[in-house]
């Protein structure tokens, strides 16, 4: 069977599916611990068997590596842990004969502050680059300009003798923010990016790409309120804070102007990184006209709330509130908990990653995968000794980071580290995942894998689901059910059981519907009676 011919007026991208790589613990070909861009060659041939059309590859620049990349101090040069333009070049190569585009991950909002435009700037207040990050004078009492946090405690602001003047920080100290009303910033920026698209990049996924201006006036937030949707007793005093000065100013949509300008150069395609109080209206002003952002990076799924009315009330606030919009739905990425057990717990089955799957690719978006979900993997425990991630040793134990989520991928269940490394892996591999590695998979034909790989297959005859408009049905919880419409098409009915108990309801728009097989779920209707056995799901058209 071949897959369903592609819209003339949908854009490609609207109908792709993105694979997101954390090149650190995807696979390490020199025996140091750590991932490299030449593991992530070597393996571009199973990605490009999920079936899955852009890989999204975290950062990879030069960096002191205090925050694993999202400290850069080089926009345009690997750094030698991962390997060399050679790899980077070699690696876009196979990746485009193989049908893959690449997607790289810009961080512009802030730099490592070991990059030489910070070692300039800080070095005087006269000097070319002294206006490049964002400098301020302390209060008459010695106290920081405002009460900014960083998302990562603290004040946002660090003092600075050699200018004698606190630097912003909306993440670590070592990450000073870039001043973007400082054209000759935005212009740099804009350079960098050129420099790989030029190398054939086909895409950027923007981090933290509200936070690049903040307020001139450096104006103080208010507290949080309920409607922030923040709590207040939250671990991390950030949520706290109404973030109305410290990011989100309107300034950044002349910039992602620009941005769009240069990608439609190159034909290259972006997806931005929200992070706001209220972000279907920050997705809103960034992903509308068509000028701006391609589409928006939602974080509404990465909570704890496994509900049918949680994920039916953000995607129908989405689709409401970002009219002529796009988004990409994720369910699990490099800072959250593994969706597995987020969602399911400590004891999660693998029928959990599978009815997740097809209820995350059968809503209305661009799916984004992480790594290693096709494997049903759960977080990773890592004792308080062998943590690395600075944002869980400052907020342990209540939080513990996001270790637990970037251990590395288990290739090999027989090999030493699950045949991730040579070495001593920068992050241990846990035993469960050994258990889940993909040779293991690889020999189980009903294996969370497998499954991946030909429901990923099926969705692509279906173009309700790929590119059909979605509606939602009143259904008991856990029950999530939906319909895709396209015209041209039968609507297309879904219903998904979102429990580990067998769920029967009544449901009487599927009266008469014809079954749809092929997905690979359990579940039944009779006339209008749905039968759902735990994690199950149905499929039919009218």
């Amino acid at each position: 069977m071949t897959s369903a011919p592609p819209n003339a007026t949908t854009p490609w991208w609207r109908e792709a599916i993105i694979y997101q790589v954390y090149p650190r613990s995807y696979l390490d070909t020199n025996g140091d611990g750590v991932g490299d861009l030449p593991g992530v060659t070597a393996k571009l041939d199973y990605i490009a068997g999920l079936g899955v059309d852009i890989v999204w590859l975290s950062p990879f620049f030069k960096s002191p590596m205090k925050d694993f990349g999202y400290d850069i101090a080089d926009y345009c040069d690997v750094d030698p842990l991962f390997g060399t333009l050679e790899d980077f070049d070699k690696l876009i190569d196979k990746a485009h004969r193989l049908g893959l585009k690449i997607m790289i991950d810009q961080v512009m909002s802030h730099t490592s502050d070991a990059h030489p435009w910070f070692v300039e700037g800080r070095a005087s207040r006269d000097n070319p680059k002294a206006d490049w990050y964002v400098w301020a004078d302390p209060r008459a009492d010695g106290n920081p300009p405002n009460n900014w946090l960083s998302v990562f405690g603290g004040s946002a602001w660090q003092w600075d003798t050699r200018r004698r003047q606190y630097y912003l920080h909306n993440f670590l100290t070592s990450q000073p923010d870039l001043n973007f009303h400082n054209p000759d910033v935005q212009q740099a920026q804009l350079d960098a990016l050129r420099f790989w698209l030029e190398r054939g990049v086909d895409g950027v996924r923007m981090d933290a790409c509200n936070f690049h201006f903040h307020d001139r006036q450096l104006r103080s937030n208010p507290p949080a309120t309920r409607a922030d949707n923040m709590m207040a007793t939250d671990v991390n005093p950030y949520g706290m804070q109404s973030h109305r000065y410290d990011k989100t100013q309107p300034e950044n949509i002349a910039f992602l102007q620009k941005i769009r300008k240069l990608l439609d150069e190159y034909g290259a395609i972006s997806i931005g990184e929200v992070g706001a109080d209220d972000s279907l209206a920050v997705m809103a002003d960034y992903t509308s006209g068509g000028d701006k952002l391609h589409m928006a990076y939602s974080f509404n799924l990465l909570t704890p709330d496994f509900s049918a009315a949680h994920i039916r009330s953000q995607v129908e606030a989405f689709e409401a509130r970002v009219r002529g919009g796009w988004v990409s739905w994720s369910v699990g990425n490099h800072d959250s908990v593994r969706v597995m057990t987020r969602w399911g717990g400590e004891d999660a089955p693998p029928a959990l990653a599978k009815l997740v799957l097809a209820m995350q690719l059968s809503l209305k978006g661009t799916p984004c995968l992480y790594q290693g979900d096709e494997l049903a993997l759960t977080e990773a425990d890592v004792p308080y000794e062998l943590l690395q991630d600075p944002y869980g040793i400052a907020f342990w134990p209540e939080f513990k980071g996001r270790d637990g989520c970037r251990t590395p991928m288990p290739w090999v269940s027989n090999a030493p580290h699950a045949g991730f490394t040579s070495g001593t892996p920068w992050l241990p591999v846990v035993a469960p995942h050994v258990e889940a590695a993909v040779s293991t998979q690889e020999g189980d034909g009903d294996s969370p894998l497998h499954f991946a790989r030909r429901f990923i297959a099926w969705r692509r005859n279906q173009p309700q689901l790929v590119r059909g408009e979605i509606a939602f049905f009143d259904a008991p919880e856990p029950v999530l059910a939906l319909r895709r419409e396209l015209e041209g098409e039968p609507p297309m009915l879904a219903a998904f059981n979102l429990s580990n108990q067998p769920v029967a309801f009544a449901w009487p728009e599927v009266a008469g519907a014809r079954d749809i097989d092929g997905h690979g779920l359990p579940g039944t209707r009779t006339g209008a009676q749905v039968r759902l056995p735990p994690y199950g799901a149905w499929y039919g058209s009218r």
